[in-house]
């Protein structure tokens, strides 16, 4: 991110919010990405500036203090820093512009515009990380969401504020889905936060994936992979930010972030460069307390409020489904859908296993003959997978049990059935006729 853009941002933050008291310190040393100052009264949280030796100034935030010393990361890089360079204080916390006049735009983390054109208009100012919603203030969730997947509107139904994992290992096709969805789903408004990407996929994804269709109703915060930590934990936040305030004018958003792994990988290399100690693979325990208060940010509002339903990309590095993200997405989210490589190698598009995917809310949003086709389905996809080796080498034969063969002549429809072109939606009350069909064969 270019120092100019950094600078219009915090020009505009100083002529929108009353400056606090002014306090300077100077710096002391830099080790790492860690930016170490004293004689400076500044919260955790707090925006400094440090000058450079030619009178320019490095960006950072306060991530951390140990008596009269404060800890800072930059938001860009550390050249032309020297020490006793002087510190001042910005403001005491964080804070984000967000507006309508951000819809079909493409911003970075600080909210600039990243698509060529003029910054966006009406936007108000609001705190970039909000205060916890009170759980008994939250509707219920009795809205089921159309998000134009066969196979997940049918199977693994969602709902309006419900949060969901997307889980896979890398080129399995986590990015083909989420663009269906934009594409095909019937929320209001759609939010999409690319974090830690490569940059040259997220100018793929707007433009082929997303396309002009799902890009103008939505808001797409982008930091690639070569942002600062802090940079990719604020696109993260503005995201959720920019979700809340369409949830209050009482629309129902679709948030996706692609993906929560890269924002614990920022968070991870924030706790470790101040001294954090490493806890399960390497990730300090900061990393399992924020993934939590982000997700809970999203959800169902109150009564005059829309909704904020999430998807979340998780990366099973190594294609584990063991690993700690993984686990602690899984224990903070409503449902996940898991995507395996053995499906994708097969040709099978999108490759959603059936069996590691469930929708938590399923049972409350679902008909009763919803329910039992969706439980017949299930049943029959499972039976044949678990016998699937035998029937392969030729070891079964028809007739030894009854459930079987009728999973075994059931099978090409049922296939038929879950795999779905991306430039082919699927209706709700579509995928509910085209899944009775597949199971009466």
């Amino acid at each position: 991110m270019s120092e100019l853009a950094v600078q219009r941002f915090l020009d505009l933050q100083d002529r929108l919010i009353e400056p606090p008291v002014v306090r300077f310190g100077h710096l002391n040393r830099i080790v790492g990405m860690t930016i170490e100052a004293s004689g400076l009264d500044a919260p955790m949280g707090s925006q400094c500036s440090v000058e450079k030796s030619d009178g320019s100034r490095v960006e950072a935030q306060v991530v951390g203090f140990s008596n009269d010393l404060i800890y800072m990361m930059p938001f860009q890089g550390t050249i032309g820093l020297k020490p006793g360079a002087r510190v001042t204080l910005r403001a005491s916390s964080d804070s984000a512009f967000v507006g309508d006049g951000a819809l079909g735009r493409v911003l970075d983390a600080y909210g600039n515009p990243l698509d060529g054109l003029s910054p966006p208009r009406e936007l108000t100012q609001r705190p970039l990380i909000s205060e916890p919603i009170n759980p008994m203030s939250r509707e219920p969730i009795d809205q089921v969401l159309d998000v134009g997947i066969r196979a997940i509107n049918a199977l693994l139904t969602i709902g309006c504020g419900q949060r969901i994992g997307l889980i896979a290992g890398s080129g399995v096709g986590k990015s083909v889905l989420l663009g269906m969805m934009t594409k095909f789903t019937q929320a209001d408004v759609i939010v999409i936060g690319l974090i830690g990407e490569r940059g040259r996929e997220v100018k793929e994804f707007i433009e082929q994936t997303l396309g002009y269709i799902g890009l103008r109703r939505a808001v797409v915060i982008a930091a690639p992979a070569d942002n600062s930590p802090l940079l990719r934990i604020r696109a993260a936040n503005l995201a959720h930010c920019y979700a809340e305030h369409f949830k209050e004018k009482g629309q129902n958003v679709l948030l996706l972030v692609d993906s929560l792994t890269r924002v614990a990988h920022a968070q991870r290399e924030i706790g470790l460069a101040v001294g954090e100690p490493p806890t399960t693979k390497g990730y300090p325990s900061s990393v399992f307390s924020l993934i939590p208060k982000m997700i809970e940010r999203t959800g169902t509002g109150a009564k005059d409020e829309g909704s904020i339903t999430a998807i979340y990309t998780v990366l099973a590095e190594g294609d584990d489904l063991n690993d700690p993200i993984v686990d602690i997405s899984r224990a903070s989210l409503d449902g996940q859908i898991v995507l395996t490589r053995e499906l994708a190698d097969e040709g099978h598009f999108p490759a959603i296993d059936l069996s590691g995917s469930v929708s938590r809310l399923l049972p409350v949003l679902a008909s009763e003959a919803h329910l039992k086709l969706a439980s017949s389905f299930r049943r029959y996809w499972a039976i044949y997978q678990q016998n699937r080796d035998l029937i392969q080498v030729g070891a079964y034969q028809r007739g030894s049990n009854l459930d079987l063969d009728k999973a075994i002549s059931l099978r090409e429809e049922n296939l038929k059935f879950l795999r779905q072109s991306m430039h082919e939606p699927a209706e709700f009350q579509q995928s509910l006729t085209e899944m009775k069909e597949a199971i009466d064969g």
